[in-house]
């Protein structure tokens, strides 16, 4: 009784700013959450009701949430099936199966390029029945205003992928990958696709016993190093364990390609043995031909689904480019993306998306602007929006997050997590079939408290 009593009070204390249902703020007390740490916003779309709404005029932190703002604005500016293009160019010409000049490749940010696309650029450069290239390769990376960092360094895992800088010459994903082997003779680690844009030492002492403990994973050592980073490897690892693969980012994706394309030019019977050359794409230069990348929707549901930062951050770029000219700016893009959602009502003047994946603590976006962009989403592209968001039990952030629960296939969300930043958006499907459009964001300490208030409001939702 007086848990009801003091749950009511705590209700009467929202009347001002918030409509909230009993069985909310119940959920409220009992995680022992200050109202003023949450933003929640629910409409039932099937009915336009306002299930609940608490702070949802806020600015918070929205940590990855702030990639729906970017997918959305870029999905309006380009249309679904916009495609990447990058570019393949040459100078002088082509005798006898020799190009006297150079090869190009003039990059438009494509986030997507990766090794199989290199081999099959290696594989086209030599359908056209050139076997030898005299000159050199010329990267044009002038589409973007490119980061002298190779990691934003947000956090101490430099290294880690979520960190990885945009680059207008991407390739796989901005991660270099090692491969660790062990064999009979002993410990063999490999640079992977050609790859020779980072400096590997391998000092690892091959040990026969099993692969447990400390004989079951090499001691790494990352050192930062001018643009790029050294690993060292050490330790014991028994040769008995299974191979050991590590991709981290250690390098200039463009170095990284250089050395890949080489290689596999190489692997197609093509010789060359130029240099890399970074400089626009020369006026004489002539078209040999164009690569393009899936479809934008399909890039959207990954950058949705596994919350990718590279992938946000170069959809950023592009509007910027879009609107503005290139080189693409983060202050391009973040004008641009005001034009785009504010021109529809969608998000205000403070609102702010610093860089469109969410990986800082200056972005703020208001639980209603977050709202108002799921629907105009929803209402624009239907069923195809839903399923380029995670869906909880299947796929994405939330793939295990409810996957034996009521919720599983129920709802379709973004999540975004910071420090003292958990927060959710998307849509509920409840068992009777009504639609709740769901914004739940919490900036606050201990976000696990967060996180189970957000599973027991989705949950609750399913169930009505």
């Amino acid at each position: 009784m007086l848990k009801k009593i003091i749950a009511t009070g705590l209700l009467l204390a929202f009347s001002a700013q918030a409509q909230m249902p009993q069985a909310i703020a119940d959920m409220i007390y009992k995680e022992k959450i200050p109202s003023q740490k949450l933003g929640i916003l629910i409409i039932n779309k099937t009915t336009g009701e306002t299930v609940a709404s608490l702070n949802a005029q806020k600015p918070m932190v929205p940590a990855s949430v702030e990639k729906i703002a970017t997918a959305y604005a870029a999905l309006l500016e380009f249309g679904a099936d916009f495609k990447w293009p990058t570019q393949i160019y040459y100078t002088g010409g082509v005798r006898k199966g020799v190009l006297n000049g150079d090869l190009i490749i003039k990059a438009y940010g494509d986030p997507t390029l990766n090794v199989d696309d290199v081999k099959g650029f290696a594989r086209k450069i030599r359908s056209y029945g050139i076997r030898k290239i005299t000159g050199n390769l010329i990267i044009d990376r002038s589409f973007f205003q490119n980061s002298p960092r190779i990691s934003s360094g947000f956090d101490k895992n430099y290294v880690s992928g979520y960190n990885a800088m945009p680059d207008a010459l991407m390739y796989n994903d901005h991660l270099s990958t090692i491969k660790i082997i062990p064999t009979p003779r002993g410990i063999r680690a490999e640079r992977l696709y050609g790859d020779r844009g980072f400096r590997l030492e391998n000092h690892i002492r091959a040990v026969s016993g099993a692969c447990r403990g400390k004989n079951a994973w090499p001691s790494i050592n990352f050192i930062k190093q001018n643009g790029s980073v050294a690993v060292n490897l050490g330790g014991t690892l028994s040769i008995k364990c299974r191979p050991i693969t590590i991709s981290k980012v250690l390098s200039r994706p463009y170095i990284s390609f250089y050395y890949s394309l080489k290689y596999y030019l190489k692997q197609s019977g093509v010789d060359f043995n130029g240099n890399l050359v970074l400089k626009p794409t020369p006026n004489t230069a002539k078209l040999l031909f164009t690569h393009y990348s899936k479809p934008l929707l399909q890039i959207v549901a990954k950058t949705l689904k596994k919350s990718n930062n590279l992938y946000a951050r170069h959809i950023f770029l592009i509007l910027g480019a879009k609107r503005f000219g290139y080189p693409a700016t983060l202050e391009k893009s973040q004008r641009a993306i005001h034009q785009i959602l504010g021109s529809r009502g969608l998000i205000d003047s403070d609102d702010k998306i610093v860089n469109g994946c969410g990986l800082t603590r200056e972005s703020r976006l208001k639980p209603i602007s977050a709202a108002r962009i799921l629907d105009d989403a929803y209402r624009t592209f239907g069923n195809r929006w839903l399923n380029a968001l995670s869906i909880a039990g299947v796929d994405g952030t939330i793939n295990k997050r409810f996957k034996y629960t009521i919720v599983k296939n129920r709802a379709f969300m973004k999540t975004g997590t910071l420090k003292r930043a958990k927060n959710i958006a998307g849509f509920v499907r409840s068992i009777s079939g009504n639609l709740y459009n769901t914004v739940i964001f919490y900036n606050g300490p201990s976000i696990w408290r967060g996180r189970e208030l957000q599973n027991k409001i989705i949950t609750w939702l399913v169930k009505q």
